[in-house]
């Protein structure tokens, strides 16, 4: 996700400045205007504080919200006005980028803003969907059980992400280290045993060829291999940061083997999950697939997403506009159907949202199985490969002495 810096007008006639986070311009600009803002600019911001908030370009850790709240909701129902909660949690908070904010959020407060108007006013610490709880809660009059509700869900959020991390941690590491090791044999140990080898005048093995030329190859055009790596590496991540890049890798992720089954199934557990507590805490259907859309993390999904919205707005049904999507599996559709009926759509989004974390859990389970033994297969055959290379023509030097 990239900060850019807007300037937007307001329904009721004003001009601010505000710093969003997105994936790209396009799709803010887009968001922007579904809510109802005319988008004057944005800029892709890179470095330095936001302007015109004085909060600083950072983001808090899931960890960090999460006991954020967790402090605010006990503040709250302890019978604390909403002014002296601010005022405590900037007292006990560490000196940080979200402490000044907190800061400005009391002279805002102190000026007559509501909560939630004043969190809008900084994305990069409280997300739309954080800010449109909070507004629901100012609603009903009830804002504590909304932050309850949204603390479960940042925690469920994070347990789905701490397995995600775990799994991808082991492989990657692995890789990692067999890549050092390969590089080092090929770069540094390969060629000394070559210069042992042009010095006894023999006649090498054709494995021991090949493995020479790659290597003296590889150390040749070494220069241009790391220039190369590093202009498609920047090429890449303009390209996957444009729209249209964005949207074809999405589109071919999605079609892969098994990683498109995971991607997807993340997806509707993440769109469920965020669906269920923005409805739980008040707020419509329209407005709240609107705010989920974004946690598909999917370009694919959310463009059908926004024709599911709009069909949604014409009176269909959720579960009809969701069978068109054509990403939705049947039992899901069947369980969101079920929850229309019988006027229980929150709950049994939370149900669809607690079966698909298990089956993303079960798949980064099977995933991590499969993927270390091969991993571990695959780096010790190389590396036995060249070790086999090397020493065949030694025991031909010692044949040869005998």
């Amino acid at each position: 996700m990239a900060s850019f810096h807007c300037k937007i007008g307001t329904a009721d006639g004003r001009i601010v400045e505000r710093v969003f986070d997105a994936a790209n311009s396009d799709l803010l600009r887009q968001n922007l205007e579904e809510q109802g803002f005319f988008v004057f600019n944005v800029r892709r911001k890179y470095l330095g504080k936001s302007i015109g908030s004085g909060q600083h370009n950072s983001r808090m850790t899931g960890a960090r919200f999460l006991s954020f709240n967790q402090e605010l909701l006990v503040l709250i129902r302890s019978g604390l006005a909403i002014l002296q909660v601010i005022e405590t949690l900037i007292e006990q908070m560490e000196a940080c980028g979200l402490r000044e904010v907190l800061r400005e959020i009391r002279e805002d407060i102190k000026a007559g803003s509501v909560l939630s108007d004043a969190f809008a006013k900084y994305p990069v610490f409280f997300p739309h969907l954080y800010v449109a709880s909070i507004r629901a809660g100012e609603k009903t009059g009830d804002l504590p059980l909304t932050i309850g509700r949204f603390i479960e869900y940042q925690k469920r959020v994070e347990v789905i992400r701490a397995k995600i991390r775990s799994a991808a941690f082991y492989p990657i590491m692995l890789t990692t280290l067999a890549s050092g090791v390969l590089f080092f044999m090929l770069i540094y140990v390969v060629p000394n045993f070559t210069k042992i080898f042009s010095d006894a005048n023999l006649e090498l093995p054709l494995l021991t060829r090949l493995l020479v030329g790659f290597t003296d190859g590889l150390t040749h055009f070494l220069p241009m291999i790391i220039v190369f790596v590093i202009v498609g590496t920047f090429l890449f991540r303009r390209f996957f940061r444009s729209a249209g890049g964005r949207f074809f890798i999405d589109r071919m992720l999605l079609r892969l083997p098994f990683f498109g089954r995971l991607s997807r199934d993340y997806a509707i557990s993440s769109f469920a999950r965020t669906l269920g507590t923005t409805l739980a805490s008040g707020t419509p259907l329209v407005p709240a697939m609107t705010m989920s859309r974004g946690t598909l993390n999917n370009r694919c999904l959310e463009k059908e997403m926004v024709a599911a919205v709009q069909r949604v707005e014409e009176g269909t049904a959720l579960s009809d506009s969701l069978t068109r999507t054509r990403f939705f599996p049947p039992i899901a559709l069947r369980m969101v159907a079920v929850g229309e009926s019988t006027g229980a759509l929150n709950e049994m989004l939370g149900d669809l949202a607690d079966y698909y974390e298990s089956e993303v859990e079960k798949r980064l389970v099977k995933l991590t199985t499969m993927i270390e033994p091969i991993l571990m297969m695959v780096m010790g055959l190389l590396i036995g490969l060249i070790v086999l290379a090397m020493y065949i023509p030694i025991f031909q030097m010692g044949q040869s002495v005998g």
